[in-house]
């Protein structure tokens, strides 16, 4: 096997520079590959990213949300300092969550 590698790395190209275009035809599907990559995997998630940082940033009392563990409540307080959020649930029960526990608004 890694004779025929040698073999081919030493056997110059038809139609070309030399071995300048072996090296093209080498580092070409690589790069398409990280192209791809980054096209279908990467930028998606950052995009996802930016709206739930949007989505954190413009929270306001009395929206409703859902935290990360599936519990609705509705925003009672916002503490920027800190970085928490103050959720109601139901009449008396008010639970204390850091802003990146928070999923989601609820329309």
């Amino acid at each position: 096997m890694f004779n025929w590698f040698v073999a081919m790395a030493q056997t110059p190209q038809s139609g070309g520079a030399g071995g300048g275009s072996s090296l093209v035809t080498f580092f070409l599907p690589i790069l398409l590959m990280f192209v791809i990559i980054y096209f279908f995997m990467i930028r998606p998630q950052q995009k996802r990213q930016k709206e739930h940082q949007n989505m954190l940033s413009t929270l306001k009392k009395g929206d409703k949300v859902v935290t990360t563990g599936g519990m609705y409540g509705v925003v009672w307080g916002i503490d920027e300092k800190d970085n928490k959020v103050v959720l109601k649930f139901g009449e008396d029960v008010k639970i204390e969550f850091l802003k990146s526990a928070i999923a989601g608004k609820v329309e």
